[in-house]
């Protein structure tokens, strides 16, 4: 989060840098160049009005010893020339080679013969080596007999400017430098809060609603916000404490009196004449004591597990080595056949109450409720979570959302038997939902929506879908698929399957 902070401010402090830099930059180039300028020009009005003197006298001689002077000491070449363009004074080698290289010589000399001084020739751009060429007529108006003319080499000033450009550089980077020093302390400081709501926040979506933010660290409208963090988990874990307080109360407390009520009814079975419609009515409220206390039971069960939300690694070939043996044998008392495709080394994070605890259950609505022949069990590896609808790869539940990234195993428990209509799939993960035609059955409508948490605080999913297909060619049967995060395999025996407690 703090680089991400840096990669927004730091852009925008060298935005600024470079909008102050840029046009300070081009200020500096343009005076060294008009200052270069001005030193040619103020050279060859001298030289001008010496040989416009010199020519009128006929005294050439220490011109010309001082031209082939300055052209040794500063390297610039300066001539004086007629108006034929020949040159009667200065080292002629060297300006008519530096002569040679410059298009725009012809123009300026041109314009200076005619008695008008001309402007600069050449780019100034730092990067263009052409030469600056400054002329200067001898003579004034129609009487100008010749001009002095130089053909600066600007290397050295842009050797300047280019190192001028390299010192306001340096300084521009002081800023950045001293920003990113100090924004990087600063953000640490200022974004800790967050990180710590974000880690809470992790830790809540595993069920600990025990977790709470620092309020004593940071800005203080961050300071402000997890001490409204801490006050909204507070609230949240007492409600949740009394809802699971209730549900368990109320079982334990229903408990005796049904298990009394339960054996009074029990006992009036040896009153009962044989031929009276007494011992339809007995058998009816047996039943429902019996529903009742499943009922008790599995309220209770779903109070124990919602306490507990920790999800843990679990090797399927170990669940299935002792739970198959065991739906072979349910499955063949039922008139059903029971096939597992099942690839092996196949590791998974196990949601609370144990895997095998869920698929129990699964197999359990198979053999109940399907009217199946054939069931089957199958499991499959999707790369990267594909495939899944819910959020098994977006689930922060004991890194779940890396494990989400290397794949999701999805374990199917499908049939051939009756199964549900599209419209009935999402109820039936509500919890005491019953389909219509299993009203006269054995349950309480809480295994399914009790699986579908259990899945989901794993940081899985549990789909209803279309089942084998019946052998009436009628449709298509029941099938639950749990799809749930790979888990990285490990030589350590702290991964070691744990033992279900349901």
């Amino acid at each position: 989060m703090r680089r991400r902070l840096l990669v927004v401010l730091v852009p925008l402090a060298v935005l600024l840098v470079a909008a102050l830099g840029v046009p300070l930059s081009v200020t500096v180039a343009e005076r060294e160049m008009q200052e270069t300028y001005v030193d040619r020009l103020n050279d060859v009005g001298r030289f001008a009005s010496l040989a416009e003197t010199a020519l009128s006298a006929g005294r050439t001689e220490a011109l010309h010893q001082e031209l082939a002077r300055y052209h040794e000491l500063y390297g610039i070449p300066v001539a004086v020339i007629d108006t034929s363009g020949t040159v009667l004074l200065g080292p002629a080698g060297a300006y008519q080679e530096a002569a040679r290289s410059e298009p725009a010589l012809s123009r300026i000399v041109t314009a200076a013969l005619a008695g008008a001084r001309p402007e600069p020739s050449g780019e100034w751009a730092p990067w263009d080596d052409s030469a600056l060429v400054v002329a200067e007529p001898v003579g004034r108006d129609s009487e100008v007999v010749g001009a002095v003319v130089t053909i600066s080499d600007l290397s050295q000033t842009r050797n300047r400017i280019l190192l001028r450009w390299a010192q306001l550089a340096g300084l521009g980077l002081l800023p950045l430098i001293a920003l990113v020093a100090v924004a990087w302390p600063v953000s640490a400081w200022v974004l800790r809060p967050v990180r710590e709501l974000d880690a809470a926040s992790s830790r809540i979506s595993q069920g600990d609603l025990t977790i709470r933010a620092d309020a004593e660290a940071g800005p203080v409208e961050l300071r402000r916000l997890a001490e409204s963090f801490n006050t909204m988990m507070d609230a949240v874990e007492n409600a949740v404490q009394r809802q699971r307080a209730f549900v368990s109360d109320a079982s334990h407390q229903l408990r005796n009196p049904l298990t009394s009520l339960r054996l009074a009814v029990e006992s009036l079975e040896p009153h009962l004449r044989p031929a009276g419609n007494g011992r339809q009515v007995y058998g009816v409220a047996v039943d429902e004591l019996k529903a009742m206390q499943r009922m008790l039971n599995s309220l209770q069960a779903s109070a124990r597990m919602e306490s507990i939300r920790t999800a843990s690694p679990v090797d399927l070939d170990a669940v299935l080595a002792t739970r198959v043996d065991r739906w072979r044998a349910l499955t063949a008392t039922a008139g059903q056949t029971l096939a597992v495709d099942v690839p092996p080394g196949l590791r998974l994070l196990e949601p609370t109450g144990g895997l095998g605890s869920i698929l129990d259950e699964l197999i359990s609505n198979a053999l109940r409720l399907s009217d199946a022949r054939a069931v089957e069990v199958s499991a499959r590896v999707v790369p990267g979570g594909a495939g899944t609808s819910a959020g098994v790869s977006t689930s922060a539940a004991g890194g779940v959302g890396a494990s989400a990234a290397r794949g999701v195993v999805t374990i199917a428990v499908r049939d051939d038997g009756q199964g549900i209509d599209a419209s009935e799939r999402a109820q039936a993960l509500r919890r005491f939902w019953r389909s219509p035609r299993h009203q006269n059955v054995s349950g309480t409508g809480l295994g399914l929506a009790i699986c579908a948490d259990l899945v989901g605080a794993a940081g899985g999913e549990l789909r209803l879908e279309e089942g084998l297909p019946r052998p009436d060619g009628s449709g298509h049967g029941f099938a639950a698929v749990v799809a749930l995060p790979v888990a990285p395999r490990v030589s350590s025996s702290s991964d070691a399957p744990a033992p279900s407690p349901v």
